[in-house]
């Protein structure tokens, strides 16, 4: 299954109680294709448009995720095509969802006083017998 993202407008002439049935109705669409919808993805705004598509001036923007395998695509656009309400739409691919986990502190660990601290006179003389070797 593949992640998509669906950007559709809705005509402004239905009050905003019918454009939420409507995105259910959407929903349900996807739903019937086997696809799922990914959760706190439904967005709605009304929106002014930079210029006349079908003459209006306003719709109401929508946006659902959902995953779907791409065989089923098709005749989802077909569906989304027939509905008359729906002005334009846009199906994007998206890469999946990364979830930002919540990253956790780590304890620092004390250092005990029975582990043994190697001193730098130590450390020099094992420099020297590495570096002197013959190669």
């Amino acid at each position: 299954m593949k992640y998509y993202e669906l950007n559709y407008l809705i005509s402004p002439e239905i009050s905003e109680e019918e454009v939420r049935a409507f995105q259910e109705k959407t929903a349900a669409l996807i739903k019937e294709e086997g696809g799922i919808l990914i959760e706190g993805s439904n967005l709605l705004s009304k929106k002014k448009l930079a210029y006349p598509i079908k003459k209006k001036g306003e719709a109401y923007l929508a946006t659902l995720n959902f995953q779907l395998n791409p065989e089923k695509l098709p005749n989802l656009e077909k569906k989304i095509k027939l509905d008359l309400q729906i002005l334009r739409y846009l199906i994007l691919t998206k890469s999946p969802e990364k979830r930002i986990s919540v990253l956790r502190e780590e304890k620092v660990k004390p250092v005990s006083v029975s582990e043994k601290k190697v001193e730098l006179k130590e450390i020099e003389k094992k420099l020297e017998e590495i570096l002197n070797e013959p190669q």
